[in-house]
């Protein structure tokens, strides 16, 4: 009887470890690219102290600002009226409005994309989902389903989503590039992404600095997930509508 143990594959261990430390090793490369992103300073009176791409990331509007997003004279000025018909939204569509505040597209969108279609209404804060909540339900509206998010994560599915709108809500997100990152992946094949904000090229646009994105800033950032600028429409009085797809 031989009394010697079997001599164990070195060279199977040795690939498996190989493979393992490529392995830790790139995502601590990933991590650190995210890091990288971020640059932090003093911040200004209305940011937060961070920047990404030179853009210092804006203060985020709490919920007891509902008030101002639902101000009367708010479609007068800004024609969200025509917002809406420029989406293009078809009968079935699943739509997910991230920052969805009080839900002042979510609702009437939840009409246009009818009963097969879907509305994901995205917010980090509880309370302004409550608000949705309680307006859908006081109107009959069963396709709206409010999404609470992190600040790094808008908590959509892969692949299920045919439209993802954005306004005026980008320039607050204090992870901008996971947020957007996630937000592709959530995109189908010829999903598109619909970013408004205010000119930050109108000097006229009443409204504070941080709170406004140009077109060349929205395009950097937007292009390092992979994303390309389709088409730019400046139908709006003080917005761009900005339309990116995949590469």
């Amino acid at each position: 009887m031989s009394h010697h143990l079997p001599i164990p594959n070195f060279t199977a261990r040795f690939y498996m470890l190989a493979a393992l430390l490529i392995t830790a090793m790139l995502d601590a490369t990933a991590q650190e690219a995210t890091r990288d992103s971020y640059v932090y300073s003093q911040p200004s009176r209305d940011g937060i102290g961070k920047f990404y791409m030179g853009r210092e990331i804006a203060q985020v509007m709490g919920h007891r600002g509902a008030g101002w997003l639902q101000r009367p004279e708010r479609e007068k000025k800004e024609r969200t009226d025509l917002l809406l018909g420029l989406l293009a939204l078809e009968p079935g569509d699943t739509v997910a409005d991230i920052g969805a505040g009080t839900g002042y597209f979510s609702l009437p969108m939840a009409a246009i994309v009818g009963p097969t279609g879907q509305i994901l209404a995205v917010d980090i804060q509880p309370e302004m989902l409550s608000i949705i909540r309680g307006k859908a339900e006081a109107a009959n509206i069963d396709n709206v389903l409010p999404v609470l998010a992190s600040e790094a994560d808008p908590m959509l599915p892969a692949h299920t989503v045919d439209v993802v709108l954005m306004v005026d809500a980008y320039h607050e997100f204090s992870y901008p590039r996971e947020v957007l990152t996630r937000t592709v992946r959530a995109l189908k094949e010829n999903g598109r992404i619909v970013l408004v904000e205010y000119r930050a090229e109108d000097a006229a646009v009443p409204i504070k600095r941080l709170h406004k994105m140009s077109v060349a800033q929205a395009q950097r950032e937007m292009s390092a997930v992979g994303l390309v600028l389709d088409q730019v429409l400046d139908t709006l009085p003080w917005q761009h509508v900005m339309v990116f797809r995949r590469q």
